[in-house]
């Protein structure tokens, strides 16, 4: 599995610095450019997919809510909003289908 990143640099969520502050600690933050923001989504998604492949089944759903904001993040990045990236999730299911049969391939 992918090393997730330290916490020094992390991007976190946009309320977390209210939520620490609420709680009397003080947090500090800068806003990345494109290109950092970029990267850090990036290894935020692997950090995300880590957590979900490690989790307990009573905390699986949540963990993968986690990859699916982190994803929809990453489509808004390409300029793509969660009904477009869900539109062209349905094309390709129709086109080539998706996994609901359980189909593996075991070669030619």
């Amino acid at each position: 599995m992918h090393e997730p990143p330290s916490t020094a640099g992390k991007l976190i969520r946009d309320r977390i610095p209210e939520i620490v502050r609420a709680k009397g600690e003080e947090l500090v933050t800068y806003r990345a450019d494109a290109a950092e923001y970029r990267r850090r989504l990036r290894d935020k998604l692997l950090e995300e997919v880590d957590e979900f492949l490690t989790a307990q089944p009573d905390e699986a759903i949540e963990e993968l809510a986690d990859v699916l904001e982190v994803v929809y993040a990453l489509a808004a990045d390409l300029g793509a909003d969660s009904s477009t990236l869900d539109r062209v999730r349905r094309d390709k299911a129709v086109a080539r289908g998706a996994f609901a049969e359980r189909l593996v391939w075991t070669g030619s």
